[in-house]
């Protein structure tokens, strides 16, 4: 399963300046059984209806309840919460 999430940060912030943290914020979450790969991208286009950055989490199903309990996962939620605009979450059979 790919688990998408789409993440428009708040006006203002230096989103080049997060990627490389946030990557390796999700790269821990490969010591989670059943978590496979990580792909980061940034949006190209700088524009105000687009999201910034989109993580996706290439997993088996069952490994979902592991990472939403994660500490990875709460640090992302408690670091990066309060600079997130909005949020999308996309789960997909690959």
């Amino acid at each position: 399963m790919q688990h998408h999430i789409l993440v428009k940060f708040t006006e203002g912030t230096d989103t080049e300046a997060l990627l490389e943290p946030v990557r390796a914020l999700f790269a821990r979450t490969l010591a989670i059984p059943g978590i496979r790969g990580i792909r980061l991208k940034t949006n190209c286009v700088k524009r105000p209806n687009r999201f910034d950055l989109m993580i996706v989490l290439d997993m088996e199903p069952e490994a979902l309840p592991a990472y939403d309990a994660s500490e990875p996962h709460r640090q992302w939620k408690e670091e990066y919460g309060p600079i997130i605009e909005k949020k999308a979450i996309f789960d997909c059979e690959e």
